[in-house]
């Protein structure tokens, strides 16, 4: 079984409603066995171009942990805060 993860590249608009949903994704992680690597903010491009200014990584245990987790009713229910908050590109990948 191959591990998964969980990149998003992220321009926070309103700080306020990021911290919001930012206090409320651990919840939604823990059911999937899913952990939080690191999150960050740019610190240079040092190849291409990049449009975003922050990072995060999550570890999942699977591909399909990765997708339960993401439509389940508790993160479905806070991707308008999301929205609102940030503009993000989420993508998976398996090792």
């Amino acid at each position: 079984m191959n591990e998964a993860y969980v990149v998003g590249h992220i321009n926070v608009i309103d700080p306020e409603k990021w911290a919001r949903y930012r206090q409320q994704v651990p919840a939604t992680l823990a059911p999937w066995g899913a952990e939080l690597v690191f999150r960050g903010n740019r610190a240079a491009i040092l190849a291409g171009d990049d449009c975003h200014s922050s990072i995060v990584v999550i570890r999942f245990p699977d591909c399909a942990a990765v997708n339960s987790w993401y439509q389940s009713a508790a993160y479905q229910a806070l991707i308008p805060l999301r929205q609102q908050a940030a503009e993000v590109i989420l993508l998976s990948y398996e090792t």
